[in-house]
């Protein structure tokens, strides 16, 4: 489905981001900001955003500082603010969304790279949204530790070991037609620089405390059991515990088996989206 391009102003250091919205319907219910992963953009979701729109959810989403649209020099750079530049962007979006449509209520879906920053976002922002959903997400300072004990660069290439290497990017989907879409999309698949994977982990401390995450925000942690982020599912279960630990009196989880790291191009893809609109449909 066609979607329209426009930008956002970084309020960090006036950066500016490609921003894509779709618009396809009548009568929304609710609005969806979509944040993405490392090495990929937003426009990778327009299947899933198309999917939303049919149930009545209106779509917004960036292309992060040093991906898509909004890459300025090396792909994949954060540039001088770093991935909490990052964070702040998706936070500050989240809230011009939240002022432009204050009439409907406000989701985040988020994947990967964009889950962890949206795990720092609700740390001090989760006022603003009215739920969270978190895919291809984990414990990251878990994950940070278990990646420091392998031998070799941390970097993507480090997450296809348990899989066949057909293409290097076997970890993301048992689709191989998504796969290959992937290595083929120019804005897919970059070399990054070397201190982009180690900057992901920078939050992982606080993240492990999400006691300042308001309580009656509901959360829905989805993932697939074979995706390396997620430790056979130990890890989103470990998430999903802790911010009920933290006092979150609406958190669900779900793990879909044999499922790899982008459970919305997996070859369950039309389960997994209709389990999305269906949370989202019970707390809009």
């Amino acid at each position: 489905m066609p979607f329209e391009n426009a930008t956002f102003t970084s309020p960090v250091d006036g950066t500016t981001l490609a921003t894509y919205a779709w618009d396809a319907v009548a009568q929304p219910r609710a609005v969806v900001q979509l944040a993405h992963g490392v090495a990929e953009h937003s426009a990778r979701y327009d299947r899933l955003a198309t999917a939303l729109n049919a149930a009545g959810y209106l779509v917004r989403a960036l292309d992060h500082r040093g991906h898509g649209r909004s890459i300025t020099e090396v792909p994949g750079d954060f540039g001088a603010a770093g991935f909490e530049g990052l964070i702040t962007d998706l936070a500050a979006y989240g809230a011009q969304l939240r002022a432009d449509h204050a009439d409907l209520p406000l989701f985040l879906v988020a994947h990967s790279m964009g889950s962890f920053a949206a795990q720092a976002v609700i740390l001090e922002h989760s006022t603003q949204y009215a739920g969270v959903v978190l895919t291809g997400s984990s414990a990251l300072d878990v994950l940070a530790a278990g990646l420091a004990q392998s031998e070799g660069p941390i970097g993507l290439e480090a997450f296809n070991a348990a899989f066949e290497d057909r293409t290097g990017y076997e970890w993301l989907s048992r689709d191989e037609a998504e796969v290959d879409a992937y290595v083929a999309d120019p804005l897919s698949g970059f070399d990054l620089p070397e201190e982009t994977i180690p900057a992901l982990f920078g939050p992982a401390e606080r993240l492990a405390d999400p006691s300042a995450v308001r309580s009656d925000l509901p959360i829905l942690v989805a993932s697939g059991s074979a995706d390396p982020l997620a430790g056979g599912g130990d890890l989103v279960q470990l998430l999903g515990q802790r911010y009920r630990d933290a006092g979150l009196t609406d958190v669900t989880v779900r793990v879909y088996d044999e499922a790899r790291h982008e459970i919305f191009n997996e070859t369950n893809r039309d389960e997994v989206t209709a389990d999305v609109i269906g949370w989202l449909d019970q707390h809009a």
